[in-house]
């Protein structure tokens, strides 16, 4: 706001300046502190702070401790205490969920991503009884895209040699595991209520792990043409995950450095130029393979 005073004649009292417009608005004190949290919680999920790093850390904890609760529960009869956690967990999920559409760039785009539906799945399983305790498997979904975001890996690089040095052959691991999960989940909730073969986590866990490496033992089978379905299901998916990670272990180890000439992402250790284009390297190590 600007303001020019008004001419006034000799010996009179000067007049109180007209207030002139400038077309900016004042920030209101109650919109600068929303604008103020909102860039502090956009800092923490995507900037590149060590705050920012250990708050992103602390959400993967969080999913993890998810996971080893859900597990640890499915062998205990459904109690008072249970359903209080499980509250508090889909509480926090909802906050976090909420949070990062707030300060999402494009919240609209958020529900184009499977992780999306993956929190809404959750929240329900943990906020609705009457959606039960096992979707919450669907949880580590949020996992897997944790770990495949770019500020995350940078920092796994930073922080760790054996990620560096291991990153393909983690990333093969995650994936069967999250699949083992996601799979073992989906069998339990589908089978447990009119299979007695399949009583818990345990025994949907076993039925898994053989249909994926195509055992088969043939002492648990799944009802019905949709239990035919999923183990049709498992065994196409989880061995194509399963020979991937025995093709990334069996191979010979090689680091990722894009080529700044072709961009050939994968080299050998001690790669000195690129052998597509024949550029120099200079690839960062350790002095030790």
């Amino acid at each position: 706001m600007i303001t020019v005073p008004t001419k006034s004649g000799t010996g009179s009292p000067e007049p109180k300046a007209r207030p002139i417009k400038t077309g900016i608005e004042e920030r209101t004190p109650r919109g600068a502190k929303e604008q103020s949290l909102r860039e502090r919680l956009r800092s923490l999920y995507y900037g590149h702070s060590d705050a920012a790093h250990r708050f992103r850390y602390a959400l993967l904890a969080f999913d993890i401790v998810t996971i080893i609760f859900i597990i640890g529960t499915s062998f205990t009869p459904r109690e008072t205490w249970i359903e209080y956690v499980d509250i508090v967990f889909g509480v926090v999920i909802l906050v976090d969920f909420l949070a990062r559409l707030w300060v999402s760039p494009h919240p609209a785009r958020e529900f184009a991503h499977p992780a999306t539906w993956a929190d809404i799945i959750a929240i329900l399983s943990f906020l609705a009884p009457i959606v039960g305790e096992g979707l919450g498997f669907l949880r580590i979904l949020r996992t897997l895209r944790l770990l495949h975001t770019y500020q995350l890996v940078a920092r796994l690089r930073m922080d760790s040699t054996f990620f560096r040095q291991n990153e393909e052959t983690i990333g093969a691991v995650i994936n069967l595991i999250v699949f083992l999960f996601i799979t073992t989940g989906i069998v339990y909730e589908t089978q447990h209520w009119r299979n007695p073969s399949i009583g818990n986590y345990i025994d949907a866990l076993y039925f898994t792990v053989t249909t994926l490496t195509t055992t088969g033992f043939g002492d648990i089978t799944l009802k019905g043409s949709l239990g035919r379905l999923i183990a049709v299901i498992i065994m196409i998916f989880g061995v194509t995950l399963f020979l991937r990670l025995l093709q990334t272990l069996l191979r010979p180890q090689k680091v990722r450095f894009a080529c700044p000439e072709c961009g050939l992402q994968r080299h050998e250790v001690d790669a000195v130029f690129c052998k597509a284009c024949g550029t120099r390297l200079n690839i960062p190590d350790e002095g030790r393979f």
